[in-house]
C-alpha cells in the first residue's frame, strides 16, 4: 500500500506514501527480538493501569536505574536529533522536553507521525534490527535526551525486569496507538481527525491529569499530523473555537467537550 492513495468510507483521500510500512510492525517485531516478553504483559492479568504506566514513574525507572548505563544529551528548540536514514545504533528516552517525529517521502513531502512528552521512547526501531532512522526527531522544545546503545539496552532488558515490563507495556501502547492512527486516516473526517490530534496532545485518555493548556503549536504541525492543509486546519481551529471547544492565545486550551465532535456521527 506504500506510494498507494485510496479513498476512505468518509470521502477523503488518503496516501500512504507518508506512511511507511515499517512504523507499522516495527513495534511487533521488536518485542521478537528480544526473545522476552514476560508474562506479567502478556497474560490477562495486565490492566490498564498498567499498560498506561505514568510517565513519572517510568523517567523514574529509567534514568536512575544503575544497571542502565546512560549518556543525557540536552538539546535546543529546532535542534535535530536524528535524521531519517542516519545510522540507528541506540534507543532513546525523552526525560524532559517535547520531541516532534517525522518522516518524508519520496516526493519529499514531510508529515509528522508523533509529538513525544517526557516518558516517551523513541528511536526503539534499533533494537528491531533496523540499520537506519525511518524518521526524523527534532526538539521542539528544551530537552534532555537519555540515550542508550543497542546492546546494553538488550542486556538491560533481559537483566532488568522492572526495565523491561515498563518498557514491553511501552511498546504495546505505541502498537495500539499506530493501529488507531490508521483507524482515524481512513475513517474519519479531516475535523474528526483534528479533534482525536488535539486532544492527544492534551493528554486525554492516559491515566494523567489531562492538560488543558498545552504548549504552542503551529497549523503547520496540525496540518502535517492530521494530513490535511494549513488552510483546512486554520477553517476547523476557528469553527471549534467559536463553539467554545478549544481557545488560543497564550498557549491552546483544550476543553473535554471536544470529544464531542468525535462521538458526534
Amino acid at each position: 500500500m506504500i506510494g498507494e492513495s485510496r479513498r476512505s468510507a468518509s470521502g477523503c483521500l488518503v496516501n500512504f506514501d507518508h506512511i511507511p510500512k515499517i512504523l507499522i510492525w516495527q513495534s511487533c517485531r521488536a518485542l521478537y527480538a528480544l526473545d522476552k516478553i514476560p508474562k506479567t504483559v502478556r497474560g490477562s492479568s495486565v490492566g490498564q493501569e498498567d499498560i498506561l504506566a505514568e510517565s513519572a514513574i517510568r523517567c523514574r525507572c529509567v534514568s536512575t536505574n544503575p544497571g542502565v548505563k546512560r549518556k543525557v544529551a540536552q538539546y535546543r528548540k529546532g535542534q535535530t536529533i536524528f535524521s531519517q536514514g542516519d545510522t540507528g545504533n541506540s534507543l532513546l528516552y525523552l526525560q524532559s522536553g517535547s520531541v516532534k517525529i517525522t518522516v518524508t517521502s519520496s516526493t519529499g513531502k514531510d508529515a509528522v507521525i508523533a509529538l513525544l512528552q517526557p516518558g516517551d521512547f523513541f528511536g526503539e526501531g534499533s533494537i528491531a534490527g533496523q540499520p537506519l532512522r525511518v524518521a526524523t526527531a527534532v526538539a521542539i522544545a528544551p530537552s534532555s535526551v537519555l540515550e542508550i546503545e543497542k546492546s546494553e539496552m538488550i542486556r538491560v532488558i533481559h537483566g532488568e525486569h522492572e526495565f523491561s515490563d515498563r518498557f514491553v507495556a511501552h511498546m504495546l501502547k505505541r502498537n495500539v496507538r499506530i493501529e488507531e492512527d490508521l483507524v482515524d486516516q481512513l475513517f474519519n473526517s479531516s475535523e474528526k481527525r483534528l479533534a482525536r490530534t488535539l486532544l492527544l496532545i492534551a493528554r486525554y485518555g492516559n491515566n494523567e491529569k489531562p492538560k488543558k493548556i498545552v504548549a504552542r503549536i503551529s497549523q503547520g504541525t496540525l496540518a502535517e499530523m492530521v494530513g490535511t492543509t494549513r488552510s483546512r486546519v486554520s477553517f476547523f481551529m476557528n469553527r471549534l473555537r467559536k463553539l467554545g471547544f478549544i481557545k488560543y492565545g497564550g498557549g491552546l486550551e483544550v476543553n473535554d467537550s471536544l470529544l464531542r465532535v468525535i462521538l458526534h456521527d
